[in-house]
């Protein structure tokens, strides 16, 4: 099976090491783990507020029974112990600037794992939430091209509880007391019809579909109805809320 190919020694390794440790700063609770394939290729699309988000979402995924690879900002490889985790698992690292040289580099190395039948977790929204609220933002079209083009499911999901481990845009983790991170996985996105030309307008209203299910599952572990819009931060400094209307 798939499932029993990817969960290399390395992985083994590593969750050895890392379960542990991290279970010990924080209890992660896993909400439908059912709904994430457990075996072939797919799309893990969750939101994203805290520079520990992948540690967490990664824990989540194993749990579930997949090996977690990533699609995150390159910057997190400037966190000491995430980077030596993130290097010894082959995870992918995307340059905030993109150069016509290294732009195609992450889709190729995210191409290469889900030919091998392993499942990617891309941030849909590139970095940190700046949404004042912590809600989801406005997102981008990666995920669901490479889902698209890939023939494969895109997943949303959503945890809750990471920013009381780690502060949005902190750097210390605060591990006392030992804290609750809830994680959830939804129903896969319909992609039917949709294709990824870079001018078809279905990828970005997938995209937006996207972008509200997420928040509807973030809405789901914060027990709040999330907002109809998404904050847009382009246009933050040009309104009074910045969100940017589905």
């Amino acid at each position: 099976m798939a499932k029993s190919r990817e969960k290399t020694a390395a992985f083994h390794a590593t969750a050895a090491v890392t379960l542990p440790v991290f279970g010990a700063m924080a209890r992660v609770r896993v909400r439908n783990p059912e709904a994430l394939p457990q075996e072939g290729p797919f799309i893990l699309a969750p939101n994203h507020y805290s520079e520990i988000d992948p540690i967490v979402m990664g824990v989540a995924v194993w749990k579930s029974g997949r090996a977690p690879h990533f699609m995150a900002k390159a910057s997190l490889w400037k966190i000491p112990v995430v980077k030596q985790i993130l290097n010894g698992l082959k995870q992918i690292p995307v340059e905030r600037s993109r150069t016509k040289t290294s732009g195609s580099a992450p889709m190729d190395a995210a191409a290469q794992i889900i030919e091998d039948q392993a499942g990617v977790i891309v941030y849909p929204e590139g970095t940190l939430t700046r949404d004042p609220e912590m809600w989801p933002m406005r997102g981008k079209n990666g995920a669901v091209r490479l889902a698209v083009d890939a023939g494969i499911p895109l997943i949303p999901a959503a945890h809750w509880g990471t920013h009381r481990l780690m502060p949005r845009y902190g750097r210390g983790i605060r591990p006392f007391p030992r804290k609750r991170i809830d994680v959830v996985f939804g129903a896969p996105i319909d992609l039917s019809g949709v294709t990824s030309s870079h001018s078809n307008k279905q990828v970005t209203a997938a995209t937006a579909e996207l972008m509200n299910s997420i928040s509807a599952l973030v809405g789901e572990l914060r027990g709040l109805e999330p907002p109809k819009e998404r904050w847009d931060p382009a246009r933050a400094g040009q309104s009074e809320t910045g969100r940017f209307s589905e």
